[in-house]
């Protein structure tokens, strides 16, 4: 049996032959089936929504998510993988309401919310076969078969069962609060959905310093019977919550003052009240001190500058319960109007900015609605009675004011919220801030930039809104969270340690309320004055309690009459729908005989996914082992976007730490982002979104998964550059395939097999053991990068080692054994070699190439392995052996490598052909290079560089001109102060005090009277040019190259070319490289001097019997180089 040969590389070609295998096997159910009864690994898959497309981003994600589970298969684990379909919330709803031309407010009235629910439904799974593709074509394997679906009964009855463990705790309330709000949503929002990345944005507002003018006799006695009016100035962002004013705050401590002036759009005079640190910042522009009263009155409006006089100044306890007239009448609040209008305190008021009296509303700030509470008497909120007796804000739930409002009633408060082209010139704020100028009850309105939060989901800016909501107390459990947070192990720590760290120390309760529609029924009954309430946490829970209502005759039968509690199969479960629009039909019963109606509201849909490690098995109606004897349960491995410190990871973490008091996971890489290679965020209006299927048709998944993971740390944001993917195609990928073409070309000429005896290692050449060394080391270093889920460093690693070490190494070096002489113990151990490296580096590197690699370890194993495996994934993964690795040969063969790279640098920089041959290179020994090293591959150094001699200096001071600087670096932390004294040291040693540090590694020097020791680290050192030579250094390196031309050198390097030209001919002909052949040159005089003393070499390496030099040549290849103008031509022996 041959080892296939092929034509060319085609990596998407291999994918799909390879995908195809893996379906006609059923590979990736044998991973998991064949290791039944083995150690578990489990990995939690965070569930995407299928009514969007993927993109470039979802193709890292799964690569990053497919690597951990495929390399623990390797190592014996069982790794179950569920996929799953994240199926509620907003980004189903709206695309629905998209998609239908309607909004929120049209549920219930044009459209069902049977209908609604049944279009969100269809809609949910709208892109699940484009996800399928792209997950197959990416390689990630997941079950896709039988995933968990959020809105399927079994899953949202496993999430109420927790969330009636949570509720049992007391950890569930209902609260009247200030809440971010979605007006274009129709939802609230909780805190950690306000804080996904770009939720705050920067964006230019209208903000007013608006005048409150005080109640005379309700001031301090030092401020009444003044001159002119006098207002207290509060400074707000938001003009559009100026008619819901009902106090004004100061800061108690806070040193204010009344400063006398005039208003500079109506001119009239006006005594104000405001910190006295913020004088300069509010009196800018227009305005101009002044230290008299004369100045004041002399002031005309005609005048450039407006004067003002700071008058007197008092602290902010003697203006508290100071009364001021209402900003922008027509409306009083419905509950205790008298209260309104009042100074009050506040430790929360700052001088950072505005005036350092804030204007306070308490209907639309959490701060204003908590000092409000706090004063005495109560502030009450600007709240007023609707047509049905209900308190409302002046703003309603869409975001436009209430008719009560003169003048705005029916405005959206942001433009934003009009339908596009829709919104008018002149913004509510605009238009207040006409008004207050005109009412004379304007300070100052000017633009200001400033961050504000927008809706994750509408990219709308939200408001904070009072709302009757359920929350979870995070504040109670918060401490546990953090506690719990340090046994999980983060890639990157900083994110566990800081973003997520300090977000759970800094938790807020969770807004567990949402007021719409598709999504799971928060399953709580109350009675209509609230004061009986029963939380339900099963479907048979739920029927026993519509049994006692039927009885009491609330209702007339069971919903689910034909639902068959303990039944846990499908075809029950598909008897009965959990959804909003089928509970809500259910009236339970109290313990006082009282009706009892659900709440309306959703759960947020960040708990759903959240429960995915219970509810995806069922739990705890079925599968109960799987968690509770830790089974499937916590997760090993989980991997999102670092978005999802504020969603998935957050919700994970707090369902497992109230429910379980433990961790959901135990690792967690949290995924940087991808973006264009200009490092700008993708997007479709931008034009630069790459799309993961042209991408993979183009380049093969295998390319596109190693340039990812190559390029950077998972953790750390990928500029994606598709030319990248060509690089990777060709260096990684390319000289892998090269390696393996060359090795099956000869193999399969010499018949080898590798099922024969093995060469021993002591008898195999000292290349063979170094490379052997090396494959074992690696193996050691890409086991430890994955364990540590580090695939970053593991495909480096497999890179560098192809590349450097196999390719240009060995197998260049090598290239005679296979070629030349009998199939002996040499050349066997040469392919044994050969076969072991590429089979090995296979299985290294499938995790993360899982097509290429599954081709190459079948296309070797299966032709001389009787125990070879349908895949390379159902193989074990490697194991180093400790006895291979020897640690001096590679320390050798590393300083031949690096030797040879800088005499080629040297070569290359002065345009020296390898070909031709040098006579001479000198290279001083060190404390990091040994003479006995050197020594040992000075004639492998000297092959691969094409030079004659190498002489080893042990003391080169006389020889190489160094020069020697600090290192700033290591000397400031390692001398502090004495820094300046050891750089001055350092620039006045001698040329045999720097052969000294370089060959001890160290040095001592005096400092002011003190003894200090100098390392190798603490300097820099670099080799001057002589005369004759041509010097290179790279660390403690330095060689040197003896670059003149003898006649015999310049006749040898034209042998070597003309052996190139004559084999680029050789396989330009078709000839095997077995044929003899003839080989005739045009007479030229170059070649007639290469040939004298080089004959026997350009046959011997050419296969040549016979060279011919004729005088005329009517047939061949002419060729050109340095000197030499010829004619080549060759035919083959008869």
């Amino acid at each position: 049996m041959k080892f296939a040969e092929y034509k060319g590389l085609d990596l998407p070609g291999i994918s799909k032959t390879v995908l195809q295998d893996w379906k006609d096997k059923e590979v990736f159910q044998k991973s998991v089936d064949q290791r039944e009864g083995q150690p578990s690994y489990v990995f939690f898959e965070g569930p995407p929504s299928a009514n969007g497309l993927p993109g470039i981003h979802h193709a890292m994600a799964r690569t990053i998510k497919d690597i951990f589970p495929r390399y623990k298969t390797m190592k014996g684990f069982q790794v179950k993988r569920k996929a799953g379909w994240d199926t509620h919330g907003l980004p189903i709803e709206l695309g629905v309401e998209k998609a239908l031309g309607i909004t929120k407010e049209d549920i219930g009235t044009k459209i069902s919310v049977e209908e609604y629910n049944k279009a969100c439904r269809d809609a949910v799974m709208r892109y699940t076969d484009v996800w399928n593709d792209m997950t197959d074509k990416v390689g990630y394997w997941v079950d896709m078969e039988d995933p968990y679906i959020t809105y399927e009964p079994k899953y949202m009855e496993s999430v109420w069962w927790l969330l009636k463990e949570i509720y049992n705790k007391g950890l569930i309330y209902k609260g009247y609060t200030i809440q971010p709000y979605s007006p274009k949503a129709g939802t609230g929002l909780s805190s950690h959905e306000l804080n996904q990345p770009g939720t705050y944005q920067d964006v230019t507002d209208t903000t007013v310093t608006a005048q409150f003018k005080a109640v005379e006799e309700t001031l301090p006695k030092s401020l009444q019977g003044l001159d002119a009016p006098l207002y207290f100035l509060a400074w707000t962002t938001t003009p559009w919550t100026l008619p819901s004013n009902t106090a004004l705050t100061v800061g108690p401590k806070i040193e204010y003052v009344l400063v006398r002036s005039f208003n500079q759009y109506t001119f009239e005079p006006m005594n104000v009240l405001l910190a006295k640190a913020l004088v300069g910042k509010q009196f800018s522009g227009k305005y101009q001190s002044v230290d008299t009263l004369e100045a004041i009155q002399q002031y005309s409006k005609e005048d450039k500058k407006i004067p003002y006089l700071v008058v007197s100044s008092l602290k902010g306890t003697d203006l508290i319960g100071a009364k001021y007239e209402q900003l922008m009448t027509g409306v009083l609040p419905c509950e205790h109007p008298e209260n309104a209008f009042r100074v009050i305190g506040g430790d929360f008021v700052t001088t950072e900015d505005g005036t350092g009296i804030v204007h306070t509303a308490p209907t639309f700030g959490a701060d204003d609605a908590l000092v409000a509470k706090q004063a005495t008497p109560e502030i009450p909120p600007m709240l007023v009675l609707d047509s049905e007796g209900n308190k409302v804000p002046l703003v309603n739930l869409q975001g436009k004011f209430r008719p009560e409002v003169t003048g705005l009633a029916g405005k959206y408060v942001k433009n934003e919220y009009y339908p596009e082209g829709e919104a008018p010139e002149r913004s509510v704020d605009v238009e207040i801030a006409i008004r207050l100028k005109e009412e004379n009850r304007a300070f100052k309105v000017e633009k200001y930039v400033h961050s504000y939060p927008n809706c994750w989901r509408t990219d709308k800016p939200i408001l904070y809104y009072p709302l009757d909501s359920w929350f979870i107390k995070m504040t109670e459990v918060k401490d546990k969270m953090v506690s719990l947070n340090q046994q999980i192990n983060w890639k990157p720590k900083a994110t566990g340690e800081g973003r997520f760290g300090n977000w759970l120390a800094n938790a807020n309760d969770w807004n567990l309320s949402r007021s719409r529609y598709w999504g799971i029924p928060l399953p709580i009954w109350r009675t209509a004055d609230g004061k009986e309430e029963v939380m339900i946490g099963s479907v048979a829970e739920l029927k026993a309690a519509m049994a006692n209502s039927v009885a009491a005759g609330h209702m007339a039968k069971d919903i689910f009459e034909d639902f068959v509690v303990g039944d846990h199969s499908e075809a029950n479960y598909a008897r009965i729908d959990l959804h909003k629009n089928i509970v809500d039909q259910v009236v339970l019963v109290s313990s006082t005989g009282a009706p009892m109606y659900r709440e309306s509201d959703l759960i947020d849909v960040w708990f759903d996914s959240g429960a995915m490690p219970y509810a995806q098995w069922h739990y705890p109606f079925e599968n109960k082992e799987l968690i509770d004897e830790n089974k499937a349960f916590p997760a090993d491995f989980i991997a999102e976007g670092v978005d999802q410190t504020r969603g998935w990871f957050y919700t994970l973490h707090a369902i497992a730490t109230m429910v379980f008091d433990r961790p959901a996971y135990k690792n967690v890489v949290s995924n940087g982002m991808v973006l264009d290679k200009d490092g700008k965020k993708m997007s479709k209006r931008l034009g630069n979104a790459i799309d993961p299927f042209d991408t993979i048709e183009a380049h093969g998944a295998d390319a596109t998964r190693w340039y990812m993971i190559s390029n950077a740390n998972p953790w750390d944001n990928l500029k994606f550059d598709p030319d990248g993917i060509v690089e990777v195609k060709r260096k990684f990928f390319g000289t892998l395939y090269n390696t393996y073409s060359f090795f099956s070309l000869y193999a399969n000429l010499d018949h080898f097999d590798n099922s024969a005896p093995q060469i021993p290692l002591a008898d195999r050449p000292e290349i063979d053991r170094w490379v052997l060394s090396e494959l074992h080391s690696l193996i050691i270093r890409v086991e430890a990068a994955y364990e540590a889920y580090e695939p970053t460093k593991a495909a480096r690693a497999i890179s560098d080692f192809v590349q450097e070490n196999l390719s240009n190494w060995y197998v260049r070096l090598c290239r005679r054994r296979f070629w030349k002489g009998e199939y002996g113990p040499d050349k066997i151990a040469a392919y044994q070699t050969l076969y072991e490296c590429l089979l090995v580096v296979s299985k290294l590197s499938a995790p993360i190439a899982p097509f290429f690699m599954d081709k190459l370890y079948l296309d070797l194993a299966s032709v001389c392995d009787p125990n070879v495996k349908e895949s390379v994934h159902l193989a074990q993964f490697p194991e180093a052996n400790s006895a291979v690795i020897d640690t001096h040969l590679e320390r050798k063969m590393q300083l031949a490598q690096n030797t040879c790279s800088l005499v080629l640098s040297i070569r290359q920089k002065e345009k020296l052909k390898v070909r031709q041959p040098l006579q001479k290179i000198m290279v001083p020994v060190s404390a990091a290079v040994k003479a006995a090293d050197l020594k040992a591959v000075s004639s492998l150094i000297l092959s691969e560089v094409n030079v004659k001699e190498l002489e080893i200096l042990e003391d080169s001071s006389d020889i190489l001109v160094k020069q020697i600087k600090p290192n700033f670096k290591t000397l400031g932390p390692k001398f502090g102060p004495k820094m300046k004294a050891v750089a001055a040291a350092i620039q006045s040693l001698t040329s045999k005090d720097i052969n000294q540090i370089e060959q001890n590694g160290t040095i001592e020097l005096q400092i002011d009277g003190n003894k200090i020791a100098l390392e190798l680290s603490d300097v820099e050192i670099s080799s001057q040019d002589i005369e004759g030579w041509l010097v290179a250094s790279s660390g403690p390196l330095t060689v040197a190259l003896d670059a003149t031309l003898s006649p015999a050198l310049k006749a040898e390097g034209i042998a070597r070319e003309l052996v190139n030209r004559i084999q680029n001919l050789r396989k330009d002909s078709g000839f095997e490289v077995t044929d003899k052949i003839v080989i005739k040159f045009l007479k030229d005089p170059f070649i007639d001097s290469a040939l004298l003393d080089n004959l026997e070499y350009i046959k011997t390496e050419t296969l040549a019997t016979e060279i011919l030099v004729e005088t005329t040549l009517k047939e061949g290849l002419p060729i050109e180089f340095d000197e030499v103008r010829s004619v080549l031509f060759i035919e083959k022996q008869n």
